[in-house]
């Protein structure tokens, strides 16, 4: 299929195409009832983005010595969604998968270098054209090369690629401003003030932080947290003949370059100190939501407004021996997402349904009483949040397109059912991996050319070849048999 015939699959012709095929679809209806708040206006919506957060950064998943109370409170109030995922495993193209609905290969935005295209269809855009007031505020990584005003929103305020941690500036509606202060802080002051001008018309916020990016930079009051805690080590991160049994070469080999632990970010550091970094960091996102919350509390708009919490991907903390993400393990695509708004949302409940990246834009038009645009190729997973018993999808596609600058991870197709997780790799000679996530969860396993899982590996591979199809990707994997 080529490029231009892949953007004209439109979302009719691909429901068609899918229930043709028998896969369990998600429901994507409009709900108008979620649409109103508690004053019969639309209802409020804010989505705060989170850099590089792993699903299981948060005390509310056991995690061993990080504290939330913030986000541990969303999730004693709304839902935890805890298997989701993103499409692709990196910034900027899960990042234009957020606005657009869509998978990169439709979007175009296949790197972090790579800005939007002019024109494409948003959710921010069709808010803001149904009567909303709209602000984006942080970090918009979609291409560096400008930090001007992005369509869709009213007010505007971000800066250049990865931006500082410190004494940032911003460009606030297109006039640059220099701040002093730490950034996480400086996001958040900035969100809370234009909160509190709100008055009439129905708002949309998009809270976007640069945490928890490497080089991790904690705020000066956290720069001494976890200072006695000894950092566990995954048991996959040993560089053992056990560990590697099974696994393509490249994963090994990857143990020695930036995103391995052998060589972290060119020797820069090591890894003791990159994990405890990492969680001095996430203390300033966790006061940052504690923060918003207050604020929406303060202001009547706590229980009415819907809050969505989500990370742009996940992040490997050892695992394999890798740092960073791109590959298809589940530290690299699995990711934290919270939706809170107890007027619609039952209170302290956990989902196992899969839920995507590309479901952000029609949740969040849904929630507004929108139409969904038939390019999104996701689903609104309201109803799923509200405990409803619907039709939901039974698989996810991911993909992943080899970077020049990063050359040790190579490009990237894969399906991931409740079960089990097939990974084909193009442009290396080298073993696919196939792993039972029931039996085996840490991907220690791999089972694609055991004899006895045979059957599984071609229902797999057929399994991806009709998402490669549906979702009108122009790379079809082949396969040997």
């Amino acid at each position: 299929m080529s490029k231009k015939s892949s953007r004209n699959l439109t979302r009719r012709n691909f429901l068609k195409a899918a229930g043709a095929a028998g896969l369990a679809l998600p429901l994507t209806r409009s709900l108008s009832s979620l649409a109103a708040g508690a004053s019969g206006k639309k209802r409020n919506i804010i989505f705060i983005l989170i850099d590089d957060m792993r699903f299981d950064s948060m005390s509310c998943m056991g995690h061993p010595f990080l504290k939330t109370p913030n986000l541990d409170r969303m999730v004693e109030n709304g839902i935890l969604f805890e298997n989701a995922f993103v499409t692709t495993s990196l910034c900027s193209p899960s990042r234009a998968s957020i606005l657009t609905g869509q998978y990169a290969h439709i979007h175009g935005v296949l790197d972090n270098a790579t800005l939007l295209p002019v024109g494409t269809k948003t959710f921010p855009v069709e808010l803001q054209r149904a009567g909303y007031e709209t602000a984006f505020v942080g970090k918009w990584h979609m291409g560096g090369s400008t930090d001007k005003p992005r369509p869709g929103f009213d007010h505007w305020v971000s800066f250049r690629g990865q931006g500082t941690y410190t004494n940032p500036t911003f460009n606030v509606d297109g006039k640059r401003i220099r701040r002093e202060g730490y950034v996480t802080d400086l996001i958040t002051d900035y969100c809370v003030n234009w909160l509190r001008k709100r008055k009439d018309k129905p708002f949309f916020l998009y809270m976007s932080h640069k945490a928890v990016h490497a080089d991790f930079v904690p705020a000066s009051r956290h720069k001494d947290a976890f200072s006695d805690v000894q950092v566990p080590h995954p048991p996959s991160m040993a560089n053992t003949p056990e560990n590697y049994k099974g696994k393509p070469l490249w994963v090994r080999r990857q143990r020695h370059s930036w995103h391995g632990v052998d060589y972290m970010y060119h020797d820069r550091t090591d890894f003791d100190r990159f994990i405890i970094d990492y969680h001095r960091t996430m203390l300033g996102v966790d006061d940052s939501v504690g923060v918003l919350l207050q604020t929406l509390d303060q202001l009547g708009f706590l229980d009415s407004t819907l809050v969505i919490f989500m990370s742009d991907n996940g992040f490997l903390h050892g695992e394999h021996g890798l740092i960073d993400k791109r590959c298809m393990y589940e530290e690299s695509i699995k990711v934290p997402l919270i939706v809170h708004c107890p007027q619609i949302v039952p209170a302290g409940r956990r989902s196992q349904r899969v839920v995507l990246n590309i479901d952000i834009a029609p949740t969040i038009l849904d929630a507004a009483g929108l139409p969904i645009p038939e390019s999104v190729q996701g689903a609104s997973f309201l109803p799923v949040a509200r405990g409803e018993n619907i039709s939901w999808r039974d698989a996810m596609l991911y993909e992943y397109f080899w970077e020049r600058p990063f050359v040790q991870t190579p490009t990237v197709l894969g399906v991931r059912t409740e079960r089990y997780k097939y990974c084909w790799y193009h442009g290396v000679f080298d073993l696919n991996e196939l792993y039972d996530l029931k039996e085996d969860p840490h991907e220690m396993r791999n089972l694609i050319d055991d004899p006895r899982h045979f059957n599984i590996r071609r229902e797999m591979e057929r399994k991806l070849r009709e998402l490669v199809r549906q979702y009108g990707a122009t790379m079809v994997p082949s396969f040997r048999r």
